[in-house]
């Protein structure tokens, strides 16, 4: 596997590739990851998983100071070190440094090419480059995706939303959609009693709760409007946002704007082991609306925890909120959002009804059930490129 973020960097792409991994992993298939290095501290949390991590030196991004941009020429030596390896398959993640370098190494090991497609870019490049018109970016947005997807053997795409966005685009890769899954085991437990005793919250206060990078696409403005209208009922009401990112600046000083310094806390990136798990459960409701998703593995998060869910459907989100019980989907308008809300803040036995149908909702996307998936395609591909020079087919190394 090759991708241009991985962890410390939180963000759904960083979760998926590991969960991922770990599966196959579990599976008895050998993995290595190609991610590149960021501050000093991620090395020992790397050795203790059960899949190969090669770290590639970086730099900062001057636009994105949270990412790294592999240096070319440490990357070429690492390309040229994995082509002496047995590797049956490539799977690239991310479309920049580590998909030509996955493109260039399948071909040079004669093997098939798989890429996941995470990102919705058109709907993103505008936030990260405002000061060039908003046509010519998604324009040049969906003429990167037909240039890269076209040169893979296959593409993975999270949700049928997606795959309907890149036939629109005109491009004719075969794609399975297969959505990320989450490890159920790692979401359980959780205590929001004792996260409100941490920090001071009241047992009884309305709580809202989002997790998600703090970025302009993420939407958080509209939450902090839907906050504003909110309070007028709920006066004491309280909205938490855990996680970082580059618009957390602009985000905290338009919370002040707003007059909301004692209705919102910024908590910032929170362990998903413990403490992460004990926010999600300190929220009344969890609330999300970002619009470019291509899947939001958090309302999974949330559904797994037992926590109510309020959501914009848009995109990924759509697929995931289908059908789900523990969910009430909500339009992009603030005082229907709002109304929406302040319904189960009212009710606590419609949240206690939710709340328990969350969990059942999350199964669906367990990965017991999705990595079984993945490792099918994988040994389909294989089997096809090993059958078409006439080599038996066996998976023994995805990466």
């Amino acid at each position: 596997m090759l991708s241009d973020v991985y962890f410390p960097r939180i963000n759904g792409v960083s979760t998926s590739i590991r969960t991922l991994a770990r599966d196959l992993a579990a599976r008895g298939h050998e993995v290595t990851l190609v991610a590149p290095s960021y501050d000093a501290g991620e090395v020992d949390d790397d050795a203790a998983e059960p899949f190969r991590i090669v770290r590639v030196p970086g730099r900062t991004i001057f636009f994105d100071p949270e990412d790294r941009l592999m240096r070319r020429g440490a990357l070429r030596r690492v390309e040229r070190a994995l082509r002496d390896e047995r590797y049956d398959l490539v799977h690239v993640h991310t479309p920049f440094l580590a998909h030509t370098t996955g493109v260039r190494l399948a071909r040079a090991l004669r093997c098939p090419t798989v890429e996941t497609y995470h990102t919705y870019f058109e709907a993103y490049v505008a936030h990260y480059l405002p000061w060039l018109p908003g046509a010519w970016l998604r324009y040049g947005a969906r003429r990167l995706s037909r240039a890269l997807c076209g040169v893979v053997d296959h593409l993975v795409v999270p949700s049928a939303e997606i795959a309907g966005l890149l036939e629109r685009y005109g491009i004719t890769t075969p794609a399975t959609v297969i959505p990320s899954g989450l490890a159920l085991d790692e979401f359980t437990g959780g205590d929001g009693a004792a996260f409100r005793a941490k920090h001071g919250i009241d047992p009884a206060r309305p709580t809202l709760v989002t997790v998600g990078r703090l970025a302009r696409e993420k939407n958080i403005d509209f939450l902090l409007d839907v906050t504003v209208v909110l309070r007028d009922r709920f006066p004491d009401l309280l909205f938490i946002v855990a996680g970082e990112g580059p618009d957390g600046p602009r985000l905290r000083e338009r919370t002040r704007a707003l007059g909301l310094d004692a209705n919102v806390r910024f908590f910032g990136n929170l362990d998903r082991r413990t403490t992460l798990l004990d926010c999600y459960r300190a929220g009344d409701v969890f609330v999300f609306a970002s619009p470019t998703e291509t899947q939001g593995l958090v309302l999974i998060e949330a559904a797994a925890l037992g926590v109510p869910v309020v959501s914009t459907a848009v995109m990924g989100t759509a697929t995931v909120l289908a059908g789900a019980r523990g969910a009430r989907i909500a339009p992009q308008d603030v005082a229907a959002f709002a109304r929406e809300v302040a319904t189960l803040l009212e009710s606590p036995s419609l949240r206690a009804e939710l709340g328990a149908h969350g969990p059942v909702d999350a199964r669906a996307w367990s990965t017991e059930r999705l990595v079984g998936r993945i490792a099918e395609l994988y040994e389909r591909l294989v089997a096809e490129r090993r059958g078409a020079s006439g080599v038996v087919a066996a998976l023994d190394i995805p990466t």
